[in-house]
C-alpha cells in the first residue's frame, strides 16, 4: 500500500479533512524525517510506511480535540523530530506552534524541516524545557514523549495561560503516574484516541495547572 493511501485512509478514519496540498506537505514531512533519520537517529521508526502510521496519524488522533480547545498558540515541549507540532500545524494554520526541544541535532531538522515544509506558524526552540522563557504565555502545551506526567506538569505547566491546559499524549493508561500528580495541577479529563493502522493502546490526558502553577509561570518569566 502506497503511503498517501495509508495517508488518506488513516486522515478518512479520523474524520480529519485534509486538502490534497496539505497531505503532499505531511508527506514531504515523512519523505525528510527518514532521509535525515539515516544519519542523525532521529526515530527508532525506521520504514515510512510506518512513519505515516506512528508518526503522522498518531500525531493526528488528537487534532480534533486540540480544535475543540481552539488555542491561538500552542508549545510542543520535547518535539524531538518535529512530533506532534509539525503534523499539528500542517492542519492548524491559523494557530501558532512553538516547538521545543533541548536535542539540538533534532532541532537542527526541525528547523529544516519547518523551511522546506513553508510553516510560517512554527518556530522552534532550543532549550531545555525549564529554562525557556517564552514571551508570552500559551492556551495549550503538548506533549507525545515528554517523561512523566509530574515531570511534565513540573517543568512545562508554568507556561500555560490563566486557562491554559497540558495535553499529554500517552500510550497505556498511567494509573501510577496520575497519582503521582502534583498538588498544583488537576485532572481536566481524559480520552481514549484510536490510531488507525495501530493495533495499540493510545491515551489524551488533559491536565490543568492550578494556582501554584501560575506563580511559578510568573517567576519564571521574571526570574
Amino acid at each position: 500500500m502506497s503511503l498517501e493511501t495509508i495517508l488518506a485512509q488513516g486522515l478518512q478514519a479520523l474524520g480529519i479533512e485534509c486538502p490534497l496540498e496539505v497531505r503532499g506537505r505531511l508527506l514531504d514531512y515523512v519523505r525528510l524525517l527518514a532521509k535525515w533519520n539515516r544519519v542523525y537517529n532521529l526515530t527508532a521508526v525506521r520504514e515510512p510506511r510506518e512513519m505515516v502510521t506512528r508518526h503522522l496519524l498518531d500525531s493526528l488522533a488528537v487534532l480534533p480535540h486540540l480544535r475543540e480547545l481552539r488555542p491561538k498558540r500552542v508549545l510542543d515541549v520535547g518535539t524531538g523530530g518535529g512530533l506532534p507540532g509539525i503534523p499539528l500545524a500542517l492542519l492548524s494554520p491559523q494557530t501558532g506552534f512553538v516547538l521545543l526541544d533541548s536535542n539540538g541535532k533534532k532541532t537542527r531538522f526541525v528547523q529544516q524541516a519547518v523551511a522546506e515544509l513553508g510553516l510560517r506558524n512554527v518556530e522552534v526552540v532550543h532549550a531545555r524545557a525549564e529554562q525557556y522563557r517564552p514571551q508570552a504565555p500559551f492556551d495549550v502545551v503538548i506533549s507525545r514523549a515528554f517523561s512523566s506526567l509530574r515531570e511534565m506538569m513540573e517543568k512545562a505547566g508554568a507556561y500555560c495561560d490563566g486557562e491554559g491546559v497540558l495535553l499529554a499524549m500517552k500510550g497505556a493508561w498511567p494509573e501510577q503516574e496520575l497519582a503521582d500528580l502534583p498538588a498544583a495541577c488537576m485532572l481536566r479529563g481524559s480520552r481514549r484516541l484510536q490510531v488507525p493502522g495501530l493495533d495499540e493502546e493510545r491515551h489524551l490526558i488533559v491536565l490543568a495547572p492550578t494556582g501554584g502553577a501560575a506563580a511559578n509561570r510568573a517567576a519564571s518569566q521574571t526570574g
